[in-house]
C-alpha cells in the first residue's frame, strides 16, 4: 500500500465513523456531464474504505449525453468501450439534512491506471487554480441560484414582494436550515421577479469549493421542495412567456490577503492586474457562452432588457452589462468588492464555468488586457453608432453562434486540453442539431425538467 493509498484509507475509515454516527447508510457520488446534467451513482457506507481506495467504475460515455439522454459520437469519444474510476472527495463528504440517511460527495475521475482522467471537469479547475497560484494569484468565487417551483408554485404576488413570504416562508426556512446544517454559508434568500421563482446566494469560497456548492444547494433546493410538494426547475426558461433563471458568478482576484479588485489605480479602484484579469474575461466573454449558456434555452433568456446581461461590456453596478463590476458598501470594500458575470445560467457545468473563466481572466492577466471605457446604461437603448465607438457587442444570440466562437478559442482549447475540449464541442454542436426548428414553447417544455 503506497503512502497516498495509506492515507485515504485512514481518511475513509475516519470518515465512515462521523457519518454512521450521522445515521448516514448510503453515499451519492456525483460528477456534472459536458451539458450540465448531474449525474449519480451510489454505495452503501459499508463500502466506503473500498470506494475511498478503489472508487466505482462509470463509462466515459457519459462526455458525450445530450440534455435528453441521447448520445453523440464523435473522434474518441461517445462509444461503448472504456471504464474509468469515481473517487470521491472525502474533504466534501456530507450528510444530506433534507434526506435522512443519505450523504453526497462530489467525484474526481480517474483511468483504470489511476491516472486523473483528461475529461474530469473537477481536475480542469484544479488545474486552473494551480496555473494562477503559479503566479502568485488566488480567486474566491460564488454563485448566485435562481430556481422556479412554476406559476402555480408559491410565491405569487409582487415581484421581490414581502407577501410571497406568506406562503414560502416555511419552505425558505427549510432551505437555509438544510444548507446551514451541510455547511453552507447563505448570504441572501429572497423571492424573485417571476411568481414562484426564488433565488439564494452563498458565501464566496476557493473555485473548486464553489462548484461543489453549486451542485449540493441544487440538489437540496430540489430535496426541500419535494418534501413541500414542489418540483424545483433551473432551466433557464422554465415557462414560454417568462424571463428565466439565471446561475450568476461572482469572483475576485487575490494576491495573499489583497483583494485586487480594489485599492488601485485603475477603473473603479481595480490594481492593474484585477483589471487585466476581467478584460481577459470580458475579451472571451463570445466563447464563454458557450460554456455557460450551453443550451439552445438559455438563448430565450439571454435577452436584452432583461438584466441578463446580452451585451458584451463591463460597469459598475451595471445590471444590463454582462461583467457588472461590485465595489462594496464603504468601510468593507477592501474584502467586498469583486465582478459579477450575469450572462450565465443553470443548464451551465459549474466545474467547467469556473475552471474557463479562470483560464480567460489568467489569458488576459498574460496579455496585461486593459478593459474598454464602462457603460453605464442599457445598451439595448443606445445608440448602435456609439455602442460601436465604444466595442460593444451583443453576445451570442443562439447556441450556433457561441459554438462558432468556441471553436475558434485557443484560450480555452489550450486550458482544456484536446480531449475536454473536443468532447465538449461535440456536445455543443448535438444540442443545436437536437433542437434545430423547435419553437420556443417545445424548447422550454424540453429542458423544463432537465436542470
Amino acid at each position: 500500500m503506497t503512502a497516498g493509498t495509506a492515507d485515504r484509507a485512514a481518511s475513509a475509515d475516519r470518515a465512515m465513523a462521523g457519518m454512521s454516527e450521522a445515521g448516514v447508510r448510503v453515499i451519492a457520488l456525483s460528477w456534472v456531464d459536458n451539458a450540465g446534467i448531474g449525474r449519480v451513482k451510489a454505495v452503501p457506507l459499508a463500502r466506503l474504505p473500498r470506494l475511498a481506495v478503489h472508487g466505482v467504475g462509470m463509462s466515459p460515455v457519459f462526455d458525450t449525453f445530450l440534455v435528453d439522454d441521447s448520445i453523440v459520437r464523435a473522434d474518441g469519444h461517445g462509444g461503448p468501450v472504456g471504464d474509468l474510476l469515481l473517487l470521491p472527495d472525502l474533504d466534501r463528504l456530507t450528510p444530506l439534512a433534507a434526506q435522512p440517511g443519505w450523504a453526497w460527495a462530489p467525484a474526481d475521475r480517474y483511468g483504470q491506471d489511476g491516472e486523473p482522467y483528461p475529461g474530469c471537469h473537477r481536475s480542469f479547475v484544479n488545474r486552473m487554480v494551480q496555473a494562477a497560484a503559479g503566479l502568485g494569484l488566488g480567486l474566491r468565487m460564488g454563485f448566485e441560484t435562481e430556481w422556479s417551483t412554476g406559476p402555480g408554485g408559491l410565491g405569487g404576488g409582487p415581484a421581490y414582494g414581502l407577501s410571497r413570504l406568506a406562503d414560502s416562508g416555511s419552505y425558505l426556512l427549510d432551505i437555509v436550515d438544510a444548507l446551514t446544517a451541510q455547511g453552507v454559508e447563505v448570504l441572501q434568500i429572497h423571492p424573485e421577479y417571476e411568481p414562484g421563482q426564488f433565488e439564494v446566494s452563498t458565501a464566496p469560497e476557493d473555485p473548486l469549493g464553489a462548484a461543489d456548492t453549486a451542485v449540493l444547494v441544487r440538489h437540496t433546493v430540489r430535496t426541500v421542495s419535494r418534501a413541500h410538494g414542489l418540483r424545483a426547475s433551473f432551466a433557464p426558461v422554465p415557462e414560454p412567456a417568462g424571463i428565466g433563471n439565471g446561475g450568476h458568478v461572482h469572483l475576485s482576484l487575490w494576491r495573499g490577503e489583497e483583494n485586487l479588485m480594489h485599492g488601485g489605480t485603475g477603473p473603479c479602484g481595480m490594481t492593474r492586474e484585477g483589471e487585466a484579469f476581467l478584460g481577459g474575461v470580458l475579451r472571451s466573454l463570445p466563447a464563454l457562452t458557450a460554456v455557460g449558456c450551453p443550451s439552445p434555452a438559455s438563448y430565450l433568456r439571454l435577452a436584452p432588457s432583461a438584466w441578463a446581461g446580452a451585451y458584451r461590456c463591463w460597469g459598475r453596478e451595471n445590471r444590463e452589462a454582462a461583467l457588472r463590476f461590485v465595489t462594496g458598501p464603504a468601510g468593507e470594500a477592501a474584502q467586498r468588492a469583486n465582478a459579477e458575470l450575469k450572462c450565465f445560467d443553470q443548464a451551465a457545468n459549474p466545474y467547467l464555468l469556473v475552471g474557463s473563466v479562470i483560464a480567460a481572466g489568467l489569458a488576459g492577466h498574460e496579455d496585461a488586457v486593459h478593459l474598454p471605457e464602462q457603460f453605464a446604461d442599457d445598451p439595448a437603448r443606445a445608440d448602435p453608432a456609439e455602442l460601436d465607438r465604444l466595442g460593444i457587442d451583443r453576445l451570442p444570440a443562439g447556441l450556433d453562434a457561441a459554438i462558432r466562437h468556441l471553436r475558434d478559442s485557443v484560450v480555452l482549447r489550450k486550458a482544456m486540453g484536446d480531449h475536454l475540449f473536443d468532447a465538449l464541442l461535440a456536445v455543443r454542436e448535438g444540442e443545436h442539431r437536437l433542437f434545430a426548428g423547435r419553437s420556443r414553447t417545445e424548447t422550454v417544455e424540453a429542458t423544463r425538467r432537465r436542470y
